[in-house]
């Protein structure tokens, strides 16, 4: 990695987009982490078909479910995000060539949201499928809105978590253990934000304040992640 980094440093292409192309190649070779977050997000769906015992769900019930389950599917990618440059010598090499280290933070966090971006476009329609009573044409340019400011958070938080899991033995655990209780507020605001556009009849515009507090979050631990992330890789 170092030397199509180093490549990028001398004008061929920006370096944080080197290193997304090489993550989003090795996704399409190994399809390692999207389908198993796939698979789960529709596993839960199915359990929660069955347990609640309804025909479906609505509101911020629905909402609730929803956020939930990408969120807990996040971790999947969470804990796979830096594995393949502590195994192969990816941090060396990063370190080495001559470019900003903020570079691979932007790279991770992009992959990591356009993996979410994946798994919506599946896990979304097998939820309007599963559980979901209203019908989601109508409000579909706000959902998307509303889990694209989530998918900001759990790509900013999930990456700094990543860096920090990936350095310990216990990164299955550690990315869980820290990563989740940081995602809550995020939560909290997606799924207030989704309720009412989950209700059949419902507002057809996210509550204005809950989108304020999901772009104010996203943009706090975008400027955490950039003061620490150079001391993460260090270390």
């Amino acid at each position: 990695m170092s030397t199509a980094v180093a490549g990028a440093s001398r004008g061929r292409a920006p370096a944080w987009l080197v290193v997304l192309r090489k993550d989003l190649r090795l996704e399409l070779r190994t399809l390692e982490t999207v389908p198993a977050m796939i698979l789960f997000s529709l596993a839960i769906f199915v359990i929660f078909h069955f347990g609640l015992g309804r025909q479906s769900v609505a509101g911020q019930e629905a909402a609730g479910i929803l956020v939930v389950t990408l969120l807990f599917a996040s971790m999947l990618a969470v804990n796979r995000l830096f594995v393949a440059e502590r195994e192969q010598g990816g941090f060396e090499g990063f370190l080495l060539a001559p470019v900003d280290r903020s570079a691979l933070l932007l790279a991770k966090a992009s992959a990591l949201f356009l993996f979410m971006a994946a798994l919506e476009v599946i896990a979304v329609p097998g939820f309007a499928l599963l559980l979901l009573g209203p019908p989601l044409g109508r409000v579909l340019g706000p959902l998307v809105a509303v889990l694209a400011l989530a998918d900001g958070a759990v790509a900013v938080i999930g990456t700094l978590v990543s860096a920090i899991a990936v350095q310990t033995r216990a990164r299955d655990l550690i990315g869980p253990i820290v990563g989740l209780p940081l995602q809550i507020p995020a939560l909290i605001a997606a799924a207030r934000a989704l309720g009412p556009l989950l209700v059949r009849h419902g507002s057809t515009s996210p509550p204005g304040e809950w989108l304020l507090v999901l772009a104010l979050y996203d943009l706090l631990f975008a400027l955490v992640a950039y003061a620490v992330f150079d001391f993460l890789l260090e270390d």
